[in-house]
């Protein structure tokens, strides 16, 4: 049990320092470009609410420490050989290292946007995804501000994809990175991917800033995570992309 608790506060530890390390990043960078009011770049003109961010923080840090536990969860399945990650990255072959990380993501993706869905139903909206829509413009700090009901909910898929899919360790580390920049770059409120990548076949299955931008300011649009796909078959999304 001190070893879990151990892993808890370990994986906590390097939670806050991603956090506050990328979203720092970024928020300079948001900062530098919300000052020139006139940029194209800029999606929303909505001023912050008071304290918002300082409430987006708070929520995080919950957040963190909700993924935590779960990455410890993780850990110890990892340990007594309930997953299925291994370390050498030739034990599949080179080929399925590429192949592994697009079923994970996809895997994830429809796992998100079916719970996505479910939490706007009114009742379940208000007790579970009610606090990350009170940002109505968005800042880097947002991408982890939730309700601890909507952490466990998003922490809940992670392991279990893990424990069924073969998934190499330096796959898992990049997954988790993208997972990271991806929800900053997402609620940066900027649109940092230029035009051409934006009109390419790969981009217009991206979710970029602007995509996730109109999910926020319509709210029953635009449900997706990674990949625009489940919203344009489910037409869900939105007119204005």
């Amino acid at each position: 049990m001190g070893d879990f608790i151990g892993y808890i506060f370990v994986f906590f530890a390097i939670l806050l320092i991603r956090y506050f390390t990328t979203a720092g990043f970024f928020y300079a960078y948001y900062s530098k470009v919300k000052d020139n009011k006139t940029d194209k770049k800029i999606l929303s003109q909505r001023p912050l609410k008071k304290e918002q961010v300082e409430k987006e923080i708070y929520w995080s840090i919950i957040s963190s420490g909700i993924f935590a536990f779960f990455g410890a969860i993780t850990y110890w399945l990892y340990l007594h050989q309930f997953t299925a990650i291994y370390l050498n990255p030739t034990e599949y072959g080179i080929w399925y290292l590429p192949l592994s990380l697009l079923i994970v993501l996809l895997l994830h993706e429809t796992y998100y946007y079916w719970v996505h869905r479910a939490m706007h139903f009114p009742k379940i909206y208000k007790v579970v995804h009610k606090v990350h829509h009170q940002s109505l413009s968005t800042t880097p700090w947002t991408a982890f501000s939730f309700h601890p009901w909507e952490s466990i909910i998003e922490a809940l898929v992670v392991p279990v994809i893990l424990m069924v899919v073969p998934v190499n360790i330096y796959v898992l580390l990049f997954y988790l990175i993208l997972m990271t920049f991806s929800s900053m770059i997402n609620h940066l409120d900027i649109e940092v991917y230029p035009e051409s990548f934006r009109k390419s076949v790969f981009g217009k299955l991206w979710i970029d800033a602007t995509h996730h931008h109109f999910h926020h300011k319509e709210f029953n649009t635009n449900y997706g995570l990674y990949f625009t796909f489940w919203d344009k078959l489910m037409g869900t999304e939105s007119r204005k992309m």
